[in-house]
This record gives C-alpha cells, structure tokens and sequence, in this order.
C-alpha cells in the first residue's frame, strides 16, 4: 500500500484509554501536507468528544517523526491567499492540540524538523529516541520558521531558541532534554517502552482534574502574575468541588488510596 492509498493519520485505540495518532506519510519523512494537517485537526477533535480517553500519543511513521510542512505542495500554486489559509489550517491544528482536555504525548524519532519541531513543542509531553534530532531549519531555504517559533520560544529559553531559529542547525535529543523540549530519552528499541511508563504515570489520576489543570496552565502562562493566580484560584476551586478531588483528599485523610471511578 503506498502512502497516498494509505489512511493520512493512523488512530488506534487501546482499553485503557490510549489513543495513538501515527502521521502516516513515510515516504514523504510524514511532511505535514494540508490533507495530513485537517486529518490531525480532525483526530483531535473528535478524540476531545470521547469521554473514555484518557491520553493521546503523536507518532510518525516509518524513518521520521515529522519533516515540517510539504514544501513541494507549498511551492505548487503560490500565493499569499494560499499561504495564509495553510498557515491558518497549521494553527488550528496545533492550537487543538493544546485546547484537548486530555495529555498528549509527542513520540519523537528520526528528525523533526521545521513544523515537525513546532508539533513537539506544542504537545504537552515529548519522549525522544536518542538519537532523535531536531531543528527549525527554514532560514535555510530563505523561510524564517516564524509559526513554529510561537511553539519553540514557549518551551526553550528564548537566546537558545534563537539560535536554533537563526542558524537553522540541528540539535540531539540530550541537547533537546536539556533546553527542555522534550522530557525524556530512551534507545530507539526501548522508546515504546518509556512512552509506556510515562503513560502509567499519568493514566490513573483523575480525568476531570487533568483536564481543569491542563486548561488553567496554559491560559495562566500567557497572563501576568496576578492574572495567573486569579485563573489558577478559580480551576482549584472549581476542580475542588469535583467528586474526584473530594474523595482524594478524603482518602488522604483517612490513609487509604482513594477510590476513584475509572472515568473520574
């Protein structure tokens, strides 16, 4: 089956909750075309209308995690009308990423390179094969990778996200774990595994808390100080009143684990 016969975006469900989505492009290192970019979009959003999932995980197929936009499809039929719709359909898909109330987890090999790099950064958690790689690479053909620098300066400290936007040069996965765009790094044979133990740590805790905590994060660390403690307040106080959350503390008090309901 060639990839143009093939679905665009793999979606795989496991019992427990687990939703993989594998961009399924090999031939093409899974270039995020407008066809792969709806598809993702449309993923996610209808994973955001399942109440019994509980994390998504982003894959590539074949050699690559991600080689950035189609630069072939891009250079097909120019125009600023085109550009600025693929740019926009780009954003919504990246932006429903963050807006799902669920954790998503970038599963990172090969290359990631240009918008491929911006995905890693706008999922929520990133695990690395070792000997993944990563760059901005578009001032190297005359495109500043303005769009996957909102993503990269959000994750990295801003000198080193320069840098990387700058020179266009590839960093490593230990180089990537140590700016902090991805949080953890294993062999490529082992990679499964360790998205697997990050999983079983998260998998457990209550879905209403994960999602009131994921939301408030992100709006509160666009605000200033003061607006950040207001928005935290509310989503602790709205999350407290939660049933999960009262017989967490409840549990607590009484020194037993806490019976949570499994969609809880």
């Amino acid at each position: 089956m060639t990839d143009t016969e093939a679905p665009i975006v793999l979606s795989e469900r496991n019992a427990d909750g687990v939703v993989r989505l594998t961009l399924n492009r090999p031939r093409a290192f899974n270039a995020l075309s407008e066809a792969m970019l709806a598809a993702l979009q449309a993923e996610l959003e209808r994973v955001a209308d399942d109440e019994t999932a509980r994390v998504v995980v982003i894959a590539g197929a074949g050699r690559a995690f991600c080689a950035g936009h189609d630069l072939k499809e891009m250079r097909a039929a120019p125009s600023q009308a085109y550009y600025e719709d693929l740019f926009g359909q780009c954003t919504a898909t990246m932006l429903a990423i963050q807006r799902l109330p669920l954790p998503v987890i970038a599963r990172v090999h090969g290359i990631a390179t240009a918008a491929g790099c911006q995905l890693v950064a706008m999922c929520d958690l990133a695990v690395a094969a070792d000997d993944a790689r990563f760059a901005v690479s578009g001032v190297n053909y005359g495109l500043f990778c303005s769009t996957p620098s909102v993503a990269l300066s959000r994750n990295v400290l801003r000198k080193q996200a320069m840098e990387m936007l700058l020179t266009g040069d590839f960093i490593d996965a230990a180089e990537a774990r140590a700016r902090g765009l991805v949080n953890r790094i294993a062999p490529l044979e082992s990679l499964d595994a360790e998205v697997d133990a990050l999983i079983a740590r998260i998998i457990d805790k209550p879905r209403v808390a994960i999602a009131i905590g994921k939301e408030q994060f992100y709006r509160q660390v666009e605000t200033g100080i003061a607006e950040a403690y207001v928005i935290a307040g509310e989503a602790m106080a709205c999350n407290m009143m939660d049933e999960a959350a009262l017989e967490g503390v409840q549990a607590f008090i009484d020194k037993r684990p806490p019976a949570w309901r499994r969609t809880g």
